[in-house]
């Protein structure tokens, strides 16, 4: 493949000398508050984002003014767990760096937004002071490793979160850029010398997406996953995993060639074969993934390209590794639990919400305040979950009236505003920072969200979970293709809607409008609440009802999504 065919990302990687570029240079340069294009695509990989306040981009660009540059910095937490002394750094850091809010993903990361150039490195450090990093937190590499938010539940859940902590560790970069960049590690004489036997000098085409679930709670979205581990459990033993492997969310408005995928299972494997099978997965897909095309460099597209068949016999020879036939398991929703549980040995848990991931003080939700204060009055764990929720764990029987009491004198307690449409909702971040949105996401649905309630009310519906996902592009990063209400945005107050997905995170929803406003959206749905509320048999989701009814056809495969 000659340079003339490779993206400009893979050209930049190749010289980038392991991912270090010109950013130690670019952070000591005072005249911008931005870093050159090249090195915006390396910062990636160390967990930053370029972006810019898109609300006064024209007003700065009328003054003559260079746009209002700030960067996005995401830790990788494996499994989403959090130590108490960790949370209050991660809470420190918001404080003093960032907008005053933390931002949970849906990885189980979490996101600082608006920090500035001259305190990124300072940032960074104490990121790393904190016990935390950045190291391959974005850039085209695997990404946080997803896990049930709560392995104390049981001890399946504890094993399948050391599996994940494992397979983030084997799979992390082993270039020292990091280290050196923000760090102040000593520099290695040449990069040339470094070694990277998993990723190779260019690293993988596209970003790669791992998790770990344990049935029957798909809370992790494993089949929107690149590689997804299915814990099988038999006899109340963790005797293997299914793997599921080419899922993934993104595609573009307008190119068909261009699809959501859910993830195909290959076979069952014994836990000993989780690294070995993973790696035969990475470089796989670093071997044949498309680098002369980004928007085709996921792994669902290699799939799909060479077959299921040609994929599980290339994994088998790499890994030495043979699949087994696949092992029964079921899945029975995608969602989180919420409120207090407690677990096999005594401890108690207290699923909290949080409207789109973001843990601030607003209005009288104190949320950011209120977990300080449980933080340092209480020996506690923070569980970061897949639906960017929060799990404060671990709490002793004689503390959870104190913590009960902190939640409620914050105003942070989960409470009747918190509706089973809300409770199962997602959005992406879109505007004001995301150089990619088309229409507004975060900032919005709530708004949106209180009008379908008052609908849902109307005809008896307000304890009917059904599962809303909005993005402000297609990009999918709320996973929003496999929500059984999808709103994606297309432009300034318009959306494509997707209606029909799985519940339980198992199929694939199918378009419905292609360019909506929120009154066109209401009028579309509001029929549809009053069939379902008159028509729906037992225990029947929303999803499968539209199905049924045939308001919309089932997707099996993703690449047939566009069809008409």
């Amino acid at each position: 493949m000659s340079d003339n065919e490779l993206t400009e990302v893979e050209i930049i990687k190749s010289a980038s000398r392991h991912l270090r570029g010109s950013i130690a240079e670019g952070l000591v340069d005072q005249l911008t508050g931005a870093i050159s294009p090249s090195d915006t695509q390396l910062s990636k990989f160390h967990g930053i984002y370029q972006q810019d306040d898109r609300d006064i981009r024209s007003e700065r660009t009328r003054q003559k003014l260079e746009p209002a540059y700030s960067f996005m910095i995401r830790a990788r937490i494996p499994g989403g767990l959090l130590t108490n002394s960790q949370w209050l750094g991660v809470d420190r850091i918001a404080t003093k760096y960032a907008n005053q809010t933390v931002r949970l993903t849906t990885r189980q990361a979490i996101q600082y937004h608006g920090v500035i150039k001259r305190d990124l490195k300072q940032t960074i450090a104490d990121i790393n002071h904190a016990t935390l990093d950045t190291i391959a937190a974005c850039g085209d590499v695997n990404r946080n490793v997803m896990s049930p938010p709560l392995p104390a539940l049981s001890a399946i859940h504890r094993q399948v979160q050391c599996h994940a902590e494992l397979l983030s560790e084997h799979l992390m970069p082993k270039s020292r850029a990091y280290h050196e960049i923000w760090l102040d590690s000593k520099k290695i004489e040449s990069s040339k010398n470094e070694v990277e036997p998993i990723y190779g000098d260019t690293y993988l085409p596209r970003k790669f997406k791992a998790a770990f679930v344990v049935p029957p709670q798909n809370d992790v979205d494993v089949y929107a996953q690149d590689l997804g581990f299915i814990a099988i459990v038999e006899n109340g033993v963790l005797v293997g995993f299914n793997v599921s492997v080419g899922g993934g969310m993104g595609m573009t408005h307008g190119e068909t060639d261009t699809y959501p995928r859910l993830g195909d299972v290959l076979g069952f494997i014994k836990p000993k074969d989780v690294l070995a099978v993973a790696e035969a997965v990475v470089t796989t897909q670093r071997d044949y993934g498309d680098r002369t095309n980004r928007k085709h460099a996921r792994l669902k597209y290699t799939i799909d390209n060479h077959g299921v068949e040609w994929f599980r016999g290339e994994v088998e020879r790499r890994s030495a590794v043979k699949f087994d036939g696949v092992r029964k398991f079921a899945f029975i929703s995608n969602g989180d639990i919420y409120g207090w549980h407690q677990d096999d040995v005594g401890a108690w848990h207290y699923g909290l919400f949080v409207e789109n991931g973001r843990i601030g003080d607003f209005g009288e939700r104190l949320l950011l305040s209120g977990l300080r204060k449980i933080a340092e009055q209480y020996n506690v764990e923070f569980r970061l979950t897949p639906n960017q929720n929060l799990i404060i764990s671990k709490i002793d029987e004689s503390k959870k009236v104190g913590i009960t009491k902190t939640l409620a004198k914050f105003g942070i307690q989960n409470s009747q505003y918190a509706t089973p449409l809300r409770l199962n909702s997602m959005a992406c971040v879109a505007f004001p920072t995301c150089g990619l949105a088309m229409a507004e996401s975060e900032r919005y649905l709530p708004t949106l969200i209180d009008k379908l309630d008052a609908n849902l009310k109307q005809h008896g519906l307000t304890d009917s979970p059904i599962t809303i996902r909005m993005t402000g592009c297609p990009n999918g990063c709320a996973r929003p293709y496999i929500a059984e209400i999808a709103l994606v945005g297309k432009g300034p107050g318009r959306y494509k809607v997707f209606l029909g997905a799985g519940f339980a995170g198992e199929r694939l929803s199918a378009p419905y409008l292609e360019n909506a406003n929120e009154a066109e959206v209401l009028k579309a749905l509001d029929p549809l609440f009053a069939r379902f509320a008159a028509d729906r048999n037992d225990d029947e989701h929303f999803g499968d009802f539209l199905i049924r009814i045939g308001t919309v056809r089932e997707v099996t495969a993703g690449k047939n999504i566009h069809d008409n």
